[in-house]
């Protein structure tokens, strides 16, 4: 992970959780949902949902260059049950200049090293089929779940569910594996 720090988010990072979080809408979505959609979000309006969120039970950690936030990861207890897993990787997110550095695979596997540390096994999550993400989550482990349809945008897109029945096997092997 070239240069980068990893640390547990805090309340006062919410702005910058938004700004990682919008910006990251903007590139890793555009061609998948309506532009319309995507010149909707609005970071100022996005912060105080991470406020609320940050001050919740979950666990979250922010990836930072040169003292800036450029990615950050949440997780917790799983929401929609799915049985075996026990845990969801909620959001994970990067700026695309921070992307291909192994900052993604140091967040994934610093929050399943968190949720194991709170007694979760396993972890799953949703991802637009057409995510570039999907194949990151393969290379890590992830095997395929399930499938559902979401509505972003006035549009119905097809969403997956991947999981790592073992998180204890999932970190070790993101601590094993090339960079991403």
């Amino acid at each position: 992970m070239q240069n980068a720090s990893l640390r547990p988010a805090e309340v006062r990072d919410a702005a910058a959780i938004s700004h990682v979080h919008v910006q990251s809408w903007l590139t890793t979505y555009k061609g998948l949902v309506p532009d319309e959609f995507l010149a909707s979000l609005n970071e100022a309006e996005r912060a105080p949902e991470w406020e609320r969120w940050l001050n919740r039970d979950i666990c979250a950690l922010v990836a930072e260059l040169d003292g800036e936030i450029v990615g950050f990861a949440a997780g917790g207890a799983i929401r929609e049950p799915l049985a075996p897993y026990d845990a969801e990787l909620y959001t994970i997110y990067l700026l695309e200049r921070a992307q291909g550095r192994g900052i993604g695979k140091a967040l994934l596997t610093s929050l399943a090293e968190s949720l194991v540390r709170k007694g979760h096994r396993s972890l799953m999550v949703w991802v637009l089929e057409q995510n570039p993400a999907v194949s990151f989550y393969a290379r890590t482990g992830a095997q395929y779940l399930k499938s559902k349809q979401v509505e972003i945008g006035g549009i119905r897109l097809p969403e997956v569910a991947l999981g790592w029945l073992d998180a204890e096997s999932l970190i070790a092997s993101t601590c094993d594996t090339a960079s991403d």
